[in-house]
């Protein structure tokens, strides 16, 4: 559902686990630069490789929660392994920040200056969600 105040349709917004904000990135990007063939099938590429990463972050989420359950589950907490969730997170999260960096990167010399500027547009307006 759109959010107030933004009148997107619910096709154009990016879901959290594409990688890009919306339903279908690909289409949705290539529709709105205006790519060509060469410029789609490497932006499906890069973009393979945001969800791959994003998928792992999942995972790895999974797997903090469950140390976090069994830190606060015995007798006494368990600092260890509470630390251990922790510190998975924050190297979770540092992956697909580098990761979405190196796609960012990648993308800005994939596209034409004029393309450039309508992807800049589109996150900054809060179509896109990066």
């Amino acid at each position: 559902m759109p959010r107030p105040g933004h009148h997107h349709e619910e096709g154009d917004r990016f879901e959290a686990r594409s990688g890009f904000g919306v339903r279908r990135p690909l289409r949705f990007l290539a529709y709105k630069l205006d790519l060509n063939e060469k410029q789609i099938t490497e932006l499906a590429r890069i973009l393979d490789e945001l969800k791959t990463e994003r998928a792992q972050a999942e995972v790895d989420d999974r797997r903090a929660l469950a140390e976090f359950s069994d830190a606060v589950a015995g007798e006494a907490f368990d600092s260890s392994k509470a630390s251990s969730a922790g510190e998975r997170r924050v190297q979770s999260a540092a992956k697909v920040r580098d990761t979405l960096i190196n796609a960012l990167k990648q993308i800005h010399a994939l596209l034409s200056p004029e393309q450039r500027q309508r992807l800049a547009y589109l996150i900054r307006t809060g179509v896109l969600a990066v």
